[in-house]
């Protein structure tokens, strides 16, 4: 009998954010969905959340940003990915960011953004379309 690997998702608080109530939610409703998250805490910088991702194996990265800092950390992200050789892997990000920065975002590799206030059920069907 083989048994399907679940799906790793990491979770991450990069920069100075020091709110992880939302993220720890979106944690849980992955869980019991079915996905495996590892989340990373606050206050992560983008170097740690890339070693994480490539030790883990994970299949996606989720960045939760409430701090405004979306687009500096994003582009530090995008080299680091790179440079690790896992810029396929899928990237979202979450959090305050606003609208007009979704398209940059977007340019960058990120491959979907969820607001805050996003349901938790499109955040876990977009996961599950995208990786089961």
């Amino acid at each position: 009998m083989t048994t399907l690997r679940k799906p790793r998702v990491l979770l991450a608080k990069p920069g100075l954010d020091g709110h992880d109530r939302g993220v720890k939610v979106v944690a849980l409703a992955l869980r019991d969905a079915g996905f495996e998250v590892i989340y990373t805490g606050l206050r992560q910088s983008p170097e740690a959340i890339v070693a994480v991702a490539t030790q883990e194996a994970v299949d996606a990265i989720g960045l939760s940003i409430l701090s405004g800092s979306h687009l500096p950390i994003c582009e530090r992200m995008r080299g680091l990915l790179a440079e690790a050789g896992i810029e396929d892997k899928l990237w979202i990000v979450g959090g305050n960011i606003p609208a007009a920065d979704r398209p940059r975002l977007e340019q960058m590799g990120v491959a979907r953004v969820f607001p805050t206030g996003t349901p938790f059920a499109e955040i876990v069907g977009y996961l599950k379309e995208r990786l089961q």
